[in-house]
Parts: structure tokens; sequence; C-alpha cells
């Protein structure tokens, strides 16, 4: 399946649910196919849909993407520019590798993502936005259009109509009747009418449904996923995972589809491997995959791994890397590059995680670069990765602030507040850079970033840190605050930028990079002294630690990404109260101590704006950072003796507002003990691999309920929320010979 229009859709009912089924080609055969998706929609009749949606009315604030909503421009120019021209030909081909396996995140999203995307691209491909208004300009109002362009720029950003940040979907604030009025009066319309059609036909029903289970990705009835068939429940998931474990494989880039057979009475899965081959046929003596396809019994249970999931763009990738590796740098990059190749060709996370290695050796390069199937965020399950890829040039007066934090990394790990034996037994420095995005493929942007997520590389082979410069400089636009007095909100404005940066670079490095993962191989034997090593949380021996096949994501599932996230915030929040490490980025006397101060209000007021994340129906979190923040405030807020306020107050426009207040003067002391205590507790339960206590912590500070006020105050978030800035990012073509 390209991005062209080589796609087919085909509709079936089946007792009242709606199938869709994209296929190469359009043969009319609805069975899934190598390249395909097959999930489970809700039922198109109208009666039914209004029937549910008045019973459970969503909040379409959520929904709609608000017409004030800013765009910033990723600035790169100057660092490609200043590229040699083998170095741009390497960037471009890597950035086009990218772009060509971004519509996987659109297979990963929902059944509709794909004809939605190709809609908006084929209707916005054939002519300008001003064209289009014009030919509407009496029957199509101007926020209607707006509206339009708005959704549109939302399901690029995107890669899909959910989105990447929330995980909640994005439904069009054009009404369905005017959105037809402008698809009929565009070109494609005159052009092709037929595909028009067919992509709308296939798209236009669940593009504007918000049944319950739509609103927000999840597993089974909780929401909408396509890493597993719509009949797949967590019963399910682990039943695969209990497959992939015994096998000695991770999930990562797999799906899962569930058939159910002998008349209901069985189910047979498919596990589905991502590679541009499809066959079973040995690609190698590195195709490690080729010998697992075919069918397999597993606790009595019919599993068959297939291979080919997103063959064609597979492929695409494949191919744009074979030319990025003719303008390499060096023999590391070659090797990645050719690891790289063989992974998305064959499908074996082992040439991935080769790769990977090779990407670690490869110190300070001047373009890097990353891409497979990489955060496992968006798996209702938390075990199957997300396509990313990104390409970035170095910024190399702010790398140099964070190499001479990379420098003090061994001191400073000794200042966390767990026993050496919970540390790595060797920290391996790893680069740490500050980069321009030249090209960030996948469901969103993050800040900084701190892979590969291998266990067992990153604990004894090292990881890399990288902090992206221009998405920093984007956010630093934003003068809008919320939610804090006019004192704080002038120093927040001033200083949220720099303290971010601090936060960022402490939360990646040490945050990520930090913590030992306690283990036992199939020889028996241990990676710690088991007969010594005490549990500093309840002084007695360890008893529990990860299993032969185990990693830190399969053993926390769902869990595994926030809390990780809240572990890495705490970090920050604990060392940046060190002077030196904010003196390493410039910071010093009052302007420091303000510093610190910004970074701890910025966390305990995103704590608050987390609640946006939170759905009550559910009772799950939509965004791992926010729920991890808003956990952090909980705790503070519990055990910091006045350290945070939160109240709930009239706002001067006589709305309901909320005013968060923290005590400059206690963050230091019952603020650093507070966060000291449940940043122990969080090393030792991920050490150990004690799921049962760190659920039981975790989910204490991050439950919301209307005892606390929380629901009353989630309500005064989301009618006060401020958009979400969308980033529009540089393109790299090649004009004659130059780039």
């Amino acid at each position: 399946v390209s991005a062209q229009s080589s796609a087919g859709y085909f509709l079936r009912r089946s007792k009242n649910v709606l199938f869709i089924h994209l296929a190469e080609g359009t043969t009319g055969n609805s069975a899934p196919c190598h390249a395909g998706i097959s999930n489970y929609c809700p039922p198109r009749s109208d009666v039914l849909r209004e029937f549910i949606m008045t019973s459970s009315q969503p909040d379409l604030s959520t929904h709609v993407i608000p017409l004030g909503t800013p765009l910033s421009a990723l600035q790169a120019q100057e660092a490609f520019a200043g590229l040699s021209a083998r170095e741009k030909r390497y960037c471009h081909y890597l950035a086009r590798a990218a772009w060509e396996g971004a519509p996987i995140c659109l297979l990963q999203t929902s059944p509709e993502s794909v004809p939605v995307f190709l809609l908006l691209r084929e209707v916005f491909s054939r002519q300008t936005p001003a064209s289009l208004r014009a030919a509407v300009q009496e029957s199509v109002t101007e926020d209607e259009f707006r509206s339009l362009l708005l959704y549109t720029a939302g399901v690029f950003t995107n890669m899909g109509n959910y989105k990447g940040f929330g995980d909640t979907k994005i439904i069009p604030g054009i009404p369905k009747d005017k959105m037809e009025v402008v698809l009929q009066a565009s070109v494609l319309f005159r052009e092709d009418s037929d595909l028009l059609s067919r992509l709308w036909g296939a798209c236009s029903s669940p593009m504007y449904s918000l049944l319950p289970r739509e609103r927000q990705l999840g597993l089974g009835d909780e929401g909408i996923t396509t890493y597993y068939s719509g009949n797949c429940m967590r019963a399910d998931a682990e039943l695969v995972q209990s497959f992939l474990k015994e096998k000695g494989l991770e999930a990562y880039n797999t799906r899962v589809f569930k058939t159910v057979v002998e008349g209901g009475k069985a189910a047979k899965y498919e596990l589905r491997f991502a590679s541009a081959a499809t066959e079973s046929e040995s690609l190698g003596p590195e195709d490690d995959v080729a010998p697992l396809l075919g069918d397999h019994t597993h606790n009595s249970t019919h599993i068959v791994v297939t291979r080919g999931d997103y063959a064609p763009l597979m492929e695409k990738i494949a191919r744009n890397l074979e030319q990025a590796k003719l303008y390499v740098a060096n023999e590391e990059e070659a090797a990645m590059l050719e690891s790289y190749i063989r992974s998305f060709r064959s499908g074996s996370l082992a040439q991935h995680k080769q790769g990977s290695r090779h990407w670690i050796r490869n110190k300070g390069p001047i373009v890097e670069t990353y891409m497979g199937f990489i955060e496992s965020y968006r798996d209702p399950f938390g075990v199957r990765g997300e396509f990313e890829g990104f390409v970035a040039v170095v910024n190399k007066a702010m790398s140099s602030k964070f190499q001479q934090l990379v420098q003090s990394a061994e001191n400073l790990l000794t200042q966390l507040p767990w026993p050496r034996e919970f540390e790595k037994d060797q920290f391996l420095r790893p680069d740490f850079t500050s980069l321009d995005i030249v090209a960030f493929a996948g469901s969103g942007v993050p800040a900084g970033i701190n892979i590969p997520n291998y266990d067992e590389i990153r604990q004894n082979e090292g990881f890399k840190n990288v902090s992206l410069g221009n998405v920093l400089q984007a956010a630093y636009q934003d003068k809008r605050v919320s939610f804090l007095s006019p004192e704080d909100q002038e120093l927040f404005v001033t200083l949220r930028g720099p303290a971010f940066e601090v936060q960022v670079g402490l939360h990646e490095l040490l945050g990520h990079g930090s913590g030992k993962l306690f283990r036992i191989d199939e020889t028996g034997t241990f990676n710690f002294d088991s007969t010594s090593v005490k549990n500093p949380v309840t002084g007695e021996k360890i008893t529990s630690w990860y299993r032969p096949g185990e990693t830190y994501d399969t053993r926390f599932s769902s869990l595994a990404s926030t809390y990780e996230e809240c572990r890495a915030e705490c970090v920050g929040l604990y060392l940046c109260l060190n002077r030196d490490v904010l003196k390493v980025f410039g910071h010093l006397g009052p302007g420091a101590e303000d510093i610190l101060y910004v970074n701890w209000l910025n966390m305990v007021r995103a704590g608050v704006l987390g609640l946006e994340f939170y759905t009550p129906h559910t009772k799950k979190w939509g965004q791992a950072h926010m729920q991890a923040r808003h956990v952090i405030l909980r705790l503070l807020l519990e055990r910091g003796g006045g350290l945070v306020g939160v109240k709930k107050v009239t706002g001067s426009d006589g709305r309901p507002d909320i005013l968060v207040t923290l005590d400059r003067s206690l963050i230091d002391t019952r603020g650093k003990a507070v966060i000291q205590e449940f940043l122990l507790k969080l090393q030792v339960y991920r050490s150990t691999g004690d799921f049962d206590a760190a659920s039981s912590l975790y989910e204490r500070y991050s439950a919301v309920s209307e005892d606390g006020g929380w629901l009353e105050l989630r309500e005064v978030v989301l009618a006060r929320k401020l958009p979400r800035r969308m980033l529009i990012q540089p393109l790299t073509r090649v004009q004659g010979s130059q780039l």
C-alpha cells in the first residue's frame, strides 16, 4: 500500500459490525492482506449512532482543533546550508526514507486514517487552499473553511486522525454537509470523481463519528487500535505475549490479528512482522524471521507467524537507505544502514538491534538519524512500537553544553537516592547532542530523545541522548500561560525555555540513562549479588527480578511508559537542585534560582494541565508524560507540607479558573525530600521488576475522582485549555544536481 492511489477499500457487514480492509490492488477480496489493516469499526446506522451519542455526549473541544491553534515552522535552513554536498545527499535520502515510512503510522492508528489521509492529500495536492476557498466562497464560511484546513494540518501533523499527544480522536470542525460542498467544488471532483467517491465513502462516517469507544485509542471495548484486530482483548494480547516470551522474541515490529474459528469455540492468532519480504524463503543467514514463519501451538492455541506487514512501504524505506549509504561519512554509518536495510526487508529485530549498536558507536556525527519501530506509547498493551524516523543536523554550540553534562554524569549519578548496587555496573558515556530537525516522521515531534529502547543494549552497551534544539525554539515562542499569578506568569514566560532545556537534559541523560535492571539468565546466574544486596525500601533481601525473555516493557506492560517518564521527570527535578548542574547551562546566582523555580513551577502546572488527557468514562490516561506530571503534582500536594497549592478561583472574566502556586522557600527542603523518597521507590520497583508494588504506588497518585475535586478541576482545564502548537517541517528535494 503506497501513499499514492493503489489502495482498494472493501467494506462488508457482519453482525451489525462494519469491517474495513485496505488491500493492495482492487481484487475485491475482503480478507486482510499482508499490507493491510483489519479492525472492527462501529455500526454505521444513523439511528444507533444518534442513540449512543445522546446517551453519552462527548466534549467536542477535546476532538475539534480550535481556530486559534498556532503553527510554527521548524527552522533548519541554516543548519542544512552548513553541510557539505555529500552530507546534504546523505541527509536528503535519510529524510526520504523516514517520510516513505510515515504512512505506517496511519495503519497503526485507526481503520479510517488511511482513506482520510489520502482524501485530504488528493484534494490539496491538486489545488491551493486559496483556489479551493474561492470555489466555495458563497456557501462555506471563513471559519468553516479554516476548520477544514486545521483538520487537514492535524491529520498530517499526527499522521492519523488521533492526536499523537493525548491519543484522542480528531474530527473536522466543518459540518459534514459543508465538507461535501467543498469536495464537490474541488479539482479532485472534476478530475477523478470516482476516486473521490471511493475515498469519501470509505471515511465519511468514521471521520465524524464519536461513539464512546472511538473517542480515544485503547484495547478492546476501551478504544480503537490497529496494533490488534478489533476483537482482541487484553487476555488475547497477554496470550500472544507469552508466546513471544517462549520464543525469546520482542513485539516492537509486530501486530496481532485474531480470527474466531470452529463456530466460535476457538481462536486463531496471526502474529505479523513488519517487513518488505512477504514470502517464507530465507533472505540470507541474517534472516532470523524465516524459520519462525508458519503454524505454532501455544497453550493449546493456534498461532500463525507471518511477515510482510506494510511491505511496499518497508521496501521504499530500504531503497532510500541504500541511496543514503552511498554518502555515509564512515564505516559505522555504512554498517548501521546495512543492518537497518536487512531488518526492514526481513523483519528481523535482531538486525535492528545490530544497527542500533553501530549507531551508538558512531560518535559525534554531523548528520544524526534513527528510525524503526521505536516507542510503545500508543500500543494499549505497551509492547509494540510506532514507526518513527528522524534526521537532524548537529548544533555544535549547544551540544558543547550537553557534553559538559555528560562529563559530570558519573559524579551526578552518585547523588541519586538509590544505593550503588541499583546503578549500572559501568556508566557508558553516551553522545549527547543538540540537533536541528530536518525531518521527523511520526505521530509527533518530541523535545528530547533517549534511545535505543532495547534493555540489553541500554544496560550493557550504552545509548544516545539528543535534545531537539529547533523544536525547543519553536516552543519558546508561546507566550500564552494559564493558571498562574501575574507575577509567576511574567517570570514563567521569560524563563520557561531555558528551564525546560535544563529539564530535558537531565531527564534524557540521567533520567532515562540511569538505573540497573536485576536479572537472572538461563544458567541461573544473577547480574547482582543476590546474597547481600538489600531492598532499601523494605530492608529485606531482593525477592524479584527479570527472568530470561522478560524486558521492562513486557513486565510493566501498559504502565511501563508513564512510570518511566515519571522516574525521568523526578530525576530532572531532583538534580536541578544541584547548582553545579545549572552552571553547566550558564545559569548563576539569582538567575539560577529563578531557573530552578520555573522548572518546578512548570512541572506542577503541567500536572494540572494533564487532566485534559484523562478520560473519565474509561478511567484511562491518554498521554504518558502528562499522567507522570499529574502523579508528581499529587505527590507534592499530599507530602509537600504546603509546597504546592491548587485552588479553584474565579477568573478576571468571571468564569471558573485555577490558581497554581509554589512556595519557593520549600523547594530545597521539603520538595527535595519528597522527590528523593519517591524516586527511590520508583527505581527499586523498576530494578526488581516489582510490578505489583509499582502499580500500587503509581495508581494511588494517578487516580482521578470526584472525591478530591479533580473531575471538577478537569472541567475548568478543558474550558480554558490553550490549543497545542502544530509544527511545520522543512522538506529537502533534489533540483538538478543541487539539493
